[in-house]
C-alpha cells in the first residue's frame, strides 16, 4: 500500500477529516493508497474539546463514512512520518509551509500545500466541503495515474 499523509495544525479538524474520508474513499474504489494525519503544533490553533472535532464526525457520518467506535487523539508529526509517505499533504500553504520549514527543513518543498483553512478562520462547514474537493480530486488523480 502506498500511503498518503495529512499534515494540519492539531491533527484534529482537518487532517482527520482528511484521512478518514480519503480511506473510505480509496477502500471504496480499491486503491491500493491508505492515509495517516499527524498535526504540526499540536497545542496551537483551535482549541480542542476531545480526541477529534465533532464537526468532522458529523460531516464524515453525513457522507456515510463509518467511523471507528473509538478514535484516537491527536499525534505530533514526526521525521518517520515524513519518510514512510509516498504523498504528503499540508491543508494551508501560509499556515505550514513556516512550520514545517522551521521543525523538518528537509521535507518543505516536498509537501503538497493545498489552501484549506483552520474551522475559525471561515465557517466550518464551508471548510470541510472544499476539503472535500480536494479529497475527490487526489482520488480522481491517483486513479488515473
Amino acid at each position: 500500500m502506498k500511503k498518503v499523509l495529512f499534515i494540519c495544525t492539531a491533527n484534529y479538524f482537518r487532517s482527520r477529516f482528511a484521512e478518514l474520508l480519503f480511506n473510505d474513499l480509496a477502500r471504496k474504489q480499491r486503491l491500493q493508497w491508505e492515509a495517516d494525519s499527524r498535526g504540526i503544533a499540536l497545542g496551537r490553533g483551535i482549541p480542542i474539546i476531545g480526541a477529534i472535532s465533532w464537526f468532522t464526525i458529523i460531516k464524515l457520518q453525513s457522507n456515510g463514512v463509518i467511523l471507528p467506535k473509538e478514535q484516537r487523539n491527536p499525534i505530533q508529526v514526526n521525521n518517520d512520518d515524513f519518510q514512510n509517505a509516498d504523498i504528503i499533504i499540508a491543508m494551508n500553504e501560509a499556515e505550514h509551509r513556516p512550520l514545517i520549514l522551521k521543525r523538518f527543513p528537509e521535507w518543505v518543498d516536498k509537501v503538497e500545500y493545498w489552501n484549506i483553512r483552520d474551522s475559525h478562520q471561515g465557517l466550518p462547514n464551508i471548510t470541510l466541503r472544499k476539503l472535500e474537493n480536494n479529497i475527490i480530486q487526489l482520488i480522481e488523480r491517483l486513479t488515473n495515474s
